[in-house]
Parts: C-alpha cells; sequence; structure tokens
C-alpha cells in the first residue's frame, strides 16, 4: 500500500481516514480509519472508540494527506448512524461560535448532539389485547383488567396495569393462560403540522403595516435583521407569527427562542389558536426520549416549527429559514457557565451563515439592538400603540422620603390604599420586588452577629416558606436556629429588608380578606406547577400577586390593572455597566403586565431617588429620552455597543494562588494602543464556593478583533496549576 503519495485523491486500494470531531472538551479533531465499504461524508454522524468509552462524533473533514507513520496506530470508526448529516452551515456555526468565545470546539459541539446518547431506533413498547378465554380463576383483580380490555384494542402494558391499578404481574399470568396476547406496540404518530391558513387574526390598522412586513421578509428568505419594536400589549406575537406562517408555506422550518421555556404556557395555547397545533418544544425538562424524539424530527426536517431555550439554537435544523428571538433583551439569553455566549447574538451569526431572515422582538429593545435600528443596520418594525386601542399604564412616583411606611413594613400607605381600591373593585394588584426568600439577611440583636454562607461572600437568604437559611450562589443551605449560634441569645434574631415572601405576610395583613400567591423561582417545583399557578391568576382566582422578575416575562392576566414596584432602585446600585438599562426594561415589563384588557392600568414606583434618569423616563413615558442619555453615555465611556469587553475570572481555593495567576497574567498582555487591560481586581462577589475570584476587565475598540487578541494573549501565559482556575466570557453580561 501506497503511503507516500502527495495527490489529493487517495489510490483507490488506500484505506481511507477522516477527521473526527468529538462532542468533548477539547478543540481538535481525531484521525480515524474508514472500514472498508463504509461511504462516510463530511458532517455524518458516527460511532468511534475514544479510550474505552464509544462515543458519537461528526466527520469533520476528509483527511486526503495522512501522516503514514500514524496508519497503524489509527483506530476504526465503528459504526454511520442513520440520521441526516450536520449541514455544513451548521458546522460553521461551530467553529465561529468556538472561535469568537474561546470555547473547545467539542464543547459547542456538544450543544448541537444534545441528548445524542439517547439517539437511535425506539424502544418497542409492549401491549396487550384480550384474545383468548376467561382465565380460570377470576379475582377482582383480573376482572378489572379484564374490563379495562374488553374492547379488545390493543393497550399499553403499564397505562392498562395503572387504569386498572394492578400490578404487571397480573398482566404476565393472564397472558400465561392466553387470555391476553402481548404485541409491540406502533410508534407514536408524528403531530400534525401547523397549519398558516388556521385562524388567521383581525389585525388592526396599526397591525397591518408590520404583518405585511413580516410576510415580506419570510417570502424574501435572504439574511436581514428585522427589529420588532412594540410596547407591551401591542401583539407583536400575533404579528411575528405572520412570519411564521409564510415560512410554512415555504416548506422551511421555523425556530422561535424564548427567554424562559418555563413560562410559555400562555405562549402555546396563543400558537396552537392561531396554527390549530402546538409547536414542538426544546428545553431541560422534556424527558430523555422526547427530547431524542424531537431531535431526529428537527434533523430530518419534519418538526415544521421550534419553540426553545437558548440552547434550541444549536440544533440540526433540516431546513431552517426563520430565527425569531422573543425578549431579545433578556438577560437569560446570556449562557455563563460551559460555552460563555449570547442566543441572540448568536442567532444573527446563524441566520447571516444560513443566509436567512431573523426578527428580534421586544417592548424595551437592548441598547445593542437599538443602536444598530437607528444606524440602519436593522430595519425597525414599530407597533407603538397597545391592540384594541387599550391605553398603555400611567406611572407615578412614590418618594419614600416623603411618604414612608410604617416602621418595619414595606409597603407605603399610599400604595396600601391602591391595592385596597383595586381590591373592591373586583381587579388584580401586583406587588413586584426582584428578591427572593423571606429576607436578605439575618441577624442577632444581642451582637450583632450576621448569618453568612461558609464558602460564598455572601449573606444567607430567610426563607421562610422552607424554613432555611439559603445562599443563592451556591445552594448551602442551614436551618433557622431557635439561638444565636455567636452569643447563644435566645430570640434575638431578626429579619433585615423584604423578600416576596415578607411581602405576602404583609399583605395578607393588610388585606386579610384578598387571596394572595408569590411567583417566585425558587418556589417553583416543575413546569406543570408554573402554568397551573399562571392559570390561576389568569382565571380570576388570585387578588394580589407578589412576583420576582418571573412575573415580568410576557404573561397576560386580563383582570390586573394595578402594579406596585416594591423598591424601584434596587437595579441601580450594584455596579453594572448596564445596571440603568436592566431596570428600565425590568420596570417597563412589570409596570406593562398592567391594564392590558379593560380599564386603565396604573404603576406605582416606591423610589428614594425620583430624580434619577430612569426615574424620570419611566414617569414620563419617554423611552427616547431614556435611550438618548444611554447611549450617549456608552459612546462617550466606549461601552457596548461602541466598544468591545472581555472578562477574565480567575479563581482558586486560596486568595494569593488567585490573584498569584492573575498578576502573571496581566503582566503578560501584549501592548497595544486599541486594548486597555484593568485588574486584576477582586470580584464583587470575591469568594464562591469557596473559591477566591479575582477578575481582569479587557476594553477595545469596536472594530478590534478582541477574540484573537485573547487567543494570542493566553497562548503565551502559564496554564493554571492545582486547583487554579481560567474563565473567558466575550461579551460579559454579569459584572460580579
Amino acid at each position: 500500500m501506497d503511503h507516500s503519495s502527495r495527490s489529493n485523491a487517495a489510490p483507490a486500494n488506500a484505506t481511507r481516514m477522516v477527521d473526527v470531531l468529538v462532542p468533548v472538551a477539547l478543540d481538535q479533531t481525531y484521525s480515524y480509519k474508514v472500514p472498508r465499504g463504509m461511504e462516510l461524508k463530511a458532517g455524518d454522524l458516527i460511532g468511534v472508540p475514544l479510550g474505552p468509552r464509544e462515543v458519537l462524533a461528526v466527520v469533520w473533514a476528509e483527511n486526503a494527506n495522512p501522516d503514514p507513520r500514524l496508519h497503524n496506530r489509527l483506530r476504526e470508526v465503528s459504526e454511520k448512524l442513520d440520521f441526516p448529516p450536520l449541514k455544513p452551515e451548521l458546522r460553521s456555526v461551530v467553529d465561529w461560535v468556538a472561535n469568537y468565545t474561546l470555547s473547545p470546539r467539542g464543547m459547542v459541539l456538544r450543544m448541537c448532539l444534545r441528548m445524542g446518547e439517547n439517539l437511535g431506533p425506539e424502544r418497542v413498547r409492549p401491549g396487550v389485547r384480550l384474545a383468548g378465554d376467561p382465565p380460570r380463576r377470576l379475582t377482582p383483580a383480573r376482572q378489572r383488567l379484564i374490563e379495562v380490555l374488553s374492547d379488545r384494542l390493543l393497550h399499553g402494558k403499564s397505562e392498562a396495569a395503572k387504569e386498572a391499578g394492578v400490578s404487571a404481574g397480573v398482566i404476565d399470568g393472564l397472558v400465561d393462560e392466553g387470555t391476553l396476547t402481548v404485541e409491540p406496540m406502533p410508534p407514536p404518530p408524528p403531530p400534525p403540522s401547523p397549519d398558516p391558513e388556521f385562524g388567521r387574526p383581525d389585525f388592526s390598522p396599526l397591525q397591518r403595516a408590520g404583518v405585511d412586513a413580516m410576510r415580506a421578509l419570510a417570502a424574501n428568505g435572504s439574511f436581514h435583521v428585522a427589529l420588532l419594536d412594540g410596547v407591551t400589549g401591542s401583539g407583536k406575537t400575533e404579528v411575528y407569527f405572520e412570519a411564521v406562517a409564510e415560512t410554512i408555506r415555504r416548506g422551511k422550518q421555523s425556530l422561535i427562542l424564548m427567554p424562559e421555556i418555563a413560562l410559555t404556557g400562555q405562549f402555546l395555547d396563543r400558537f396552537a389558536q392561531r396554527f390549530g397545533v402546538r409547536p414542538i418544544e426544546w428545553h431541560s425538562e422534556l424527558t430523555p426520549r422526547t427530547r431524542a424524539r424531537n431531535w431526529a424530527a428537527i434533523s430530518e426536517g419534519s418538526a415544521p416549527v421550534v419553540v426553545g431555550a437558548r440552547s434550541a439554537l444549536f440544533l440540526p435544523y433540516g431546513n431552517l429559514g426563520l430565527i425569531v428571538v422573543d425578549e431579545e433583551h433578556d438577560q437569560a439569553y446570556k449562557q455563563d457557565e460551559g460555552v460563555h455566549y449570547h442566543a441572540r447574538d448568536m442567532a444573527v451569526v446563524r441566520a447571516h451563515i444560513a443566509k436567512i431572515p431573523i426578527v428580534l422582538a421586544s417592548a424595551t429593545p437592548s441598547v445593542e439592538s437599538e443602536v444598530n435600528a437607528r444606524k440602519n443596520r436593522y430595519q425597525r418594525i414599530a407597533l407603538p400603540s397597545r391592540f384594541g386601542g387599550q391605553h398603555m399604564p400611567h406611572i407615578e412616583a412614590i418618594d419614600m422620603r416623603r411618604e414612608p411606611p410604617a416602621r418595619g413594613r414595606f409597603i407605603s400607605p399610599r400604595l396600601a390604599g391602591e391595592i385596597r381600591t383595586a381590591i373592591e373593585k373586583r381587579e388584580q394588584a401586583l406587588l413586584f420586588l426582584n428578591r427572593r426568600g423571606y429576607a436578605p439577611l439575618t441577624l442577632c440583636r444581642a451582637c450583632g452577629h450576621r448569618f453568612a454562607c461558609t464558602i460564598c461572600d455572601a449573606w444567607l437568604v430567610d426563607h421562610r416558606f422552607r424554613q432555611r437559611l439559603v445562599c443563592h450562589h451556591c445552594g448551602f443551605s442551614m436551618p433557622r436556629p431557635p439561638t444565636c449560634p455567636h452569643c447563644a441569645a435566645e430570640e434575638s434574631l431578626v429579619a433585615v429588608g423584604p423578600g416576596v415572601e415578607r411581602l405576602q405576610e404583609e399583605a395578607a395583613a393588610l388585606f386579610p380578606e384578598a387571596r394572595t400567591m408569590v411567583l417566585s423561582s425558587d418556589l417553583i417545583t416543575s413546569i406543570e406547577t408554573m402554568r397551573s399557578e399562571l392559570n390561576e391568576i389568569a382565571e380570576g382566582r388570585v387578588d394580589v400577586i407578589i412576583g420576582t422578575q418571573l412575573v415580568a416575562k410576557g404573561h397576560n392576566f386580563p383582570r390586573l390593572n394595578l402594579v406596585g414596584v416594591v423598591d424601584a432602585d434596587l437595579g441601580l446600585s450594584n455596579g453594572d455597566p448596564r445596571a440603568a438599562e436592566r431596570t428600565w426594561q425590568l420596570l417597563n415589563q412589570v409596570i406593562g403586565r398592567a391594564g392590558r384588557e379593560q380599564g386603565r392600568g396604573v404603576g406605582y414606583l416606591q423610589t428614594h431617588q425620583p430624580d434619577h434618569p430612569v426615574m424620570k423616563a419611566l414617569i414620563a413615558c419617554d423611552r427616547e429620552a431614556f435611550y438618548d442619555s444611554e447611549i450617549d453615555l456608552r459612546d462617550r465611556t466606549l461601552y457596548p455597543p461602541f466598544g468591545r469587553l472581555a472578562s477574565l475570572i480567575i479563581s482558586a481555593g486560596d486568595r494569593p494562588s488567585a490573584e498569584g495567576l492573575g498578576r502573571k497574567l496581566v503582566a503578560l498582555a501584549p501592548r497595544d494602543e486599541r486594548v486597555v487591560v484593568l485588574g486584576p481586581a477582586e470580584a464583587p462577589l470575591a469568594v464562591i464556593k469557596g473559591r477566591y475570584r479575582f477578575r481582569i476587565l479587557v476594553k477595545s475598540a469596536r472594530g478590534f478583533d478582541l477574540s484573537d487578541y485573547l487567543r494570542n494573549w493566553l497562548a503565551v501565559c502559564p496554564k493554571p496549576k492545582g486547583n487554579q482556575k481560567l474563565e473567558v466570557d466575550v461579551d460579559p453580561q454579569s459584572f460580579l
């Protein structure tokens, strides 16, 4: 066999070799031999041996010039899987995201093959059917089972046992006696396709221009970014559904990304009203078998519409024709573990590589998207008023310096009076506080001892519903002790500050006849529980809702006309460069829940800073003033989108080790007048899970290739040793 040939085409009798990317934390490909008779091409899904394991992998390229010295050391591809190959478009996305975020390509590929271990033929489920004579001995359990199967149709074995209230042994006994026969259950039929002509809505004249723009965008089919900029309650969802409908007519797939897929019960209902069926879902709560089934349908192109969390962006769509990013401003689109990517930005990248249109929808666009729209990089499609003629909520400030609540209380007298009036009118009120638990701090009145996490630089949050003190950063918890562990004083522990649980206690005292409910992520046991609670509110079975930011995300509560923000200043004092933008967006979104269907909504902001630019813009409903001042500030300080940022977090089991590595990294930073390297400085949360944290912030001009700079820098730096760890976050969203 001639291994010395330099020709690109290997001789006919030569052993073929391919370069394979494995979904593990490695950046390089590995070479494998192709068994004789196996046809492989780039993108094919295969099984390969990796160490002692058999793993799923993807053919990344043909290896036309293998190293002859490796021939006898290479292992063979084990099998080719019967799934469509990953398209060149998706493989390009993997390479692009890995290069931009400085992540191993294998980790990005892993997101594309999520739940890949469940791929393969569906397990055959046994079914039972009544077929023979009655048994000689008829027990009550057997009688119940025979009655369930009396229609002589095929029933799933486990379902029949559950319905009859019997064990599997009862079924097996009747099978042995010939009364029942076992047959394989047919695979479930594919879900019906969404019908673009089903439930077409009547649009208002103001929505009509947006609808026409959506249909034109989808019909054109080429890369184009549209910002669907509509106030809360303007019908953005129904408008972008028209782009989805047009994409279905063209025989292509649509992806709708949502920040919190667990909270989309109302969205799925609205989708079914428009298209006759629900879409395919993709999120972490699906069973492994359902995820594998959905993955296969998506890759084969038989799932016309997919609604998913950020990870749905990396699925291997067979024929993707449209991406919609709903609530594009939401911070939940940023992935802060593993591959640090922002799903909104990577969605634009995928649309560009795939040459398809993308819609970014929001009532409060991110500053980045607003700037792109102002510079005509994105087409702005505006919906400036609410559907059905409903007015936007009226907003008032309650100056807590002049109208403070009673000592130990957190709801001002004016807000309490307005809520009481709303309850009397049989309307709903929402009290918003973006702080989980009962109180953010517990201390001892006698000695001043404060309860802190044992392994994080954070106070323990009192959760009365669970009777625990909890760290929100590492999950550590402990029972609330009866005495102070420091001075042993009895009944000396006091809760300082409010959380939503404490607000419910206060609301129950102020409005004893009212039905209250707390909506908070730490109280949710499942998606179904959450959807059930939201339905209770929508049906009017709750008078006062007390919620965290969970309530700000796209819910429609028909009877809600009053929103009280208990601490409007909460997000403004944390040193985050995006603090003003996030506060503006969050308060706009939560107040936007009010007055969507009947009556006039009103929002009250309890604030100690009524003259803060964010508060003034909210009260005046002057979004242009807010964006103008925030864009001007970002421009002057060269913060995104006018500059680039990257964050390097160094952590270790002890402080000197973390700080020492940080100082070595900074000393080796390449000199470039377009780059500013700040730090290392102790991170605001200096200790998490017992690890000491230092941060280096890298700032550059907008057009600068910051990823390449970081790659060249880290190539000459010492590798982390022992328990040292380095995380790189390009375009950070969190500054803790």
